[in-house]
């Protein structure tokens, strides 16, 4: 619910104007009582080199963010512009709990178990440090425990992004 001194008009205003922020995408999962959660992030960012630290913010009300804290681990992968169904199937709302990654190519990370992307530029494999409710959502910071790449040279070169409410490519 929006705050009672921000306007609509204001809110639709932002809401336009930060669509305007290029930023990478990624797909967060997790893995809770043997079942697998994960969706598709535009909100994310490292925190910290020393120790490696990463952030992702996720909407307070989903699922994935429910499965994340809860679990208390989880796993970062970020998509080259080539994975562009995978993260639609995975920004899909109402995207069925069973079966979820039963079309998406993927393996296990070493440490938490959590799905990481076949193909993915980068992954990361996090412990979760803190959880800070922001407005909507929920910050989940953690320490990374893990991490590698499971790329092409081409893929990790042509990263996807987000820009002007869509998926591109830099190049």
């Amino acid at each position: 619910m929006p705050s009672p001194e921000v306007s609509d008009e204001a809110i639709d205003s932002y809401r336009l104007l930060s669509a305007d922020i290029a930023s990478g995408v990624a797909v967060v999962s997790t893995r809770l009582r043997g079942r697998d959660y994960a969706a598709t992030v535009s909100g994310f960012l490292s925190v910290s080199y020393d120790p490696p630290t990463l952030l992702v913010s996720l909407y307070a009300e989903s699922r994935i963010a429910e499965a994340v804290v809860d679990s208390g681990t989880w796993a970062l992968s970020l998509l080259s512009a080539r994975q562009r169904g995978t993260a639609n199937w995975l920004a899909s709302p109402g995207s069925p709990l069973e079966g979820l990654l039963n079309q998406v190519d993927y393996g296990r990370g070493p440490v938490t178990g959590a799905a990481v992307i076949e193909g993915c530029i980068a992954w990361f494999e996090v412990r979760t440090t803190q959880v800070t409710t922001a407005a909507t959502h929920q910050l989940v910071v953690g320490e990374v425990v893990a991490m590698g790449r499971r790329a092409s040279a081409d893929d990790e070169a042509d990263p996807l992004v987000h820009f002007a409410s869509a998926y591109g490519r830099l190049a």
